[in-house]
């Protein structure tokens, strides 16, 4: 059959990106201890289009994508899939982004009670060359005590959800995993957030949250040291968005970062 996507097209201009998006597939997530998890990706993927060529062969993409589908990603393996993918698009760049719901067990403070807790993560992985980028993105709740109302209220003080997002850059041959990750930015709140809790465990988060009130820019300044102190992490960006309880807007606070060095966030 006639192969339109390789016609010659004469308006000379280059694509920097072409691709297909919100792509619904199963994948399994390379875990820490060895394991993998199944999950639901939403996976955007692209190349670019030189001006020669009329257009991609999108059908490739998905090719490449079911193909690696029942393998543990991890960004050793998303490189691969961006190597096969640019060579069979001959392009010169290719990304992938793999966002999904990763879970895992959670023990209740007190009394121990099992169960999982869901966060939102994402790969994103980009070639260009030799050259390979890798980001890990979690997104995780964790619960905000105001130090204000804390002060200034004969009792009580407005509390709230509050949500972290946190992406990173690594230094190359070294990784984070998903759960190390977790463990490091969820500990940034006044208080983590629990799916079970019995009654013990209730009066323990809610009188341990009043215990360690602060406000959304507290949140964000430790989680920005500590993952200051993380020698793995090369680059970071992190936001903490609280979700008010006495307003009708959320708060937030935003830092990015090139380890040694304060980035101006882009307007």
């Amino acid at each position: 059959m006639k192969d339109v996507q390789s016609a010659f097209d004469p308006r000379g201009i280059d694509l920097q990106k072409v691709g297909v998006k919100d792509v619904h597939v199963p994948l399994l997530i390379q875990q820490r201890d060895g394991g993998t998890q199944q999950v639901l990706g939403c996976v955007r993927l692209a190349v670019d289009l030189p001006r020669h060529y009329k257009g991609t062969h999108m059908s490739r993409f998905l090719e490449v994508l079911m193909r690696w589908s029942t393998e543990g990603l991890s960004s050793r393996r998303l490189r691969v899939v961006l190597e096969e993918l640019r060579d069979k698009l001959q392009a010169e760049r290719a990304e992938i982004q793999v966002s999904f719901k990763y879970f895992l067990p959670k023990r209740a403070p007190v009394s121990g009670s099992l169960s999982v807790l869901d966060y939102d993560c994402e790969f994103a992985g980009f070639l260009e060359g030799g050259h390979f980028d890798f980001r890990l993105g979690v997104e995780l709740p964790v619960t905000s005590v105001c130090p204000c109302s804390r002060e200034i209220s004969a009792y009580g003080a407005h509390n709230q959800r509050a949500v972290i997002r946190v992406r990173c850059r690594f230094r190359p041959g070294q990784y984070l995993w998903i759960e190390d990750l977790i463990a490091l930015v969820e500990q940034q709140g006044s208080e983590e957030v629990y799916p079970l809790l019995k009654r013990e465990d209730e009066k323990y988060v809610t009188e341990h949250a009043f215990d360690n009130p602060k406000f959304v820019e507290d949140i964000l300044r430790d989680v920005v040291a500590a993952l200051r102190r993380e020698p793995r992490v090369v680059w970071f960006e992190a936001e903490c968005e609280s979700y008010e309880s006495i307003h009708n807007h959320s708060t937030f606070a935003y830092h990015v970062e090139q380890k040694g060095e304060n980035l101006r966030p882009t307007k």
